[in-house]
């Protein structure tokens, strides 16, 4: 296995966290803030996460992810199901859902 310099090493980690950042942008543009109401669950595997709305009313929800990968913005009819990325083979786990406007995206 290759040596790499600690300067390089960070250098790189820092511009790797750079390009998440502005690849998350839209994720954080497409959510409001405010986490989804409880009663709406997802079940998550390495290949796709369903949400499931056990609420009486229609929600509008986004997924977050452990590495800020961009998730559509879905509105579930109650008793619906809306079906997003799973983790993928590198481990990127669902860390909630978040309210979001369908229309304008955030």
């Amino acid at each position: 296995m290759k040596h790499v310099s600690r300067p390089v090493t960070l250098a790189a980690m820092t511009a790797a966290g750079l390009l998440m950042g502005m690849t998350a942008a839209p994720s954080a543009m497409a959510a409001t803030g405010t986490p989804a109401p409880e009663c709406v669950e997802y079940y998550q595997s390495w290949r796709y996460t369903d949400v499931h709305n056990g609420c009486s009313d229609t929600v509008s929800v986004t997924v977050e992810y452990t590495d800020g990968q961009w998730a559509p913005c879905r509105t579930i009819e109650p008793g619906g199901r809306a079906t997003f990325s799973g983790y993928g083979t590198n481990g990127n786990y669902v860390t909630g859902l978040r309210t979001c406007d369908p229309v304008s995206g955030a």
